[in-house]
């Protein structure tokens, strides 16, 4: 049975890429270099079998960096890189990454940028069309502030498959979702809408979270976008501030709660199978 994490990074701090973001003082545990003989352990120590790669930085480089360690490393089947969407030769840099067999979409850090509408202005959603036009899916990477865009997107581009990742970031810490779940609801109305059940337990309380606190918005997510929509995510190395990979992956497991044999073999593998089109055994 394919086992899939549908979310980790890697990075390597001799590569000329921007890592000052781990420069932050919160982040000192993971200034580390992370490759994959790195992450192979913890698959299988928990009976993941593949995962795909999403990206860190706004460099076609570290697209193409990624996408060498996966002609390299079998159980690493995609890799979410990255092109400008804002530039007028948007489409010129997805045809580039298409010719990668296992180039399967791109995702921009629109939770760093410093307008909170970025996502929306139009000569990124020109990039956007290029992307529905070329069947390349998208990762949504949001704060809760962020999140009211979700619907606006799927309902332009109901032919892109977007994904939210870490379900934008709800305020877990705070056990706060007023804020949080209509958007959710109104993103989930979309078919072309979906979300990875990644990223939260740093967003809960580093040192003393719970599966209690992860459970209502695991459960939110389960509720409003089905299984079928719903893909698990480690977040990996990024996970180590509050959680190792196993425990991370345990506590998914048990906030799920009973489900059956097909809705668990969805979210740990099916879903993301079909979102990102990839060809696996």
């Amino acid at each position: 049975m394919v086992l899939l994490d549908a979310h980790q990074h890697f990075w390597q701090l001799s590569q000329p890429f921007d890592y000052r973001w781990l420069d932050a003082p919160a982040n000192a545990p993971i200034r580390r270099d992370y490759l994959p003989t790195d992450l192979e352990p913890h698959l299988r120590a928990t009976g993941v079998t593949h995962s795909i790669f999403v990206q860190t930085q706004h460099n076609l480089d570290e697209s193409r960096w990624a996408l060498d360690l996966a002609d390299r490393y079998p159980f690493l089947v995609g890799v979410v890189g990255w092109v400008d969407l804002a530039n007028p030769a948007c489409e010129e840099q997805v045809e580039a990454m298409r010719k990668y067999p296992k180039f399967v979409g791109v995702r921009h850090i629109t939770q760093d940028e410093p307008d909170d509408d970025f996502i929306v202005r139009p000569d990124v959603r020109r990039g956007l069309r290029v992307l529905e036009k070329h069947g390349v899916p998208f990762d949504l990477l949001f704060y809760v502030k962020h999140l009211r865009h979700a619907a606006t997107l799927a309902r332009e581009f109901p032919a892109l498959p977007l994904v939210i990742d870490h379900l934008a970031k709800p305020h877990i810490r705070a056990r706060q979702m007023d804020d949080w779940l209509p958007h959710l609801k109104a993103a989930a109305a979309f078919p072309n809408v979906y979300c990875k059940l990644s990223g939260l337990v740093t967003e809960a309380d580093w040192k003393q979270w719970k599966v209690a606190d992860l459970k209502p918005y695991v459960q939110s997510a389960l509720e409003l976008f089905g299984p079928e929509r719903c893909m698990y995510g480690s977040d990996w190395p990024v996970c180590e501030l509050a959680a190792s990979y196993e425990q991370v992956h345990g506590a998914l497991v048990e906030a799920l709660g009973s489900l059956s044999g097909t809705e668990t073999a969805a979210i740990f593998g099916g879903t993301a199978t079909r979102f990102y089109r990839l060809a696996l055994p």
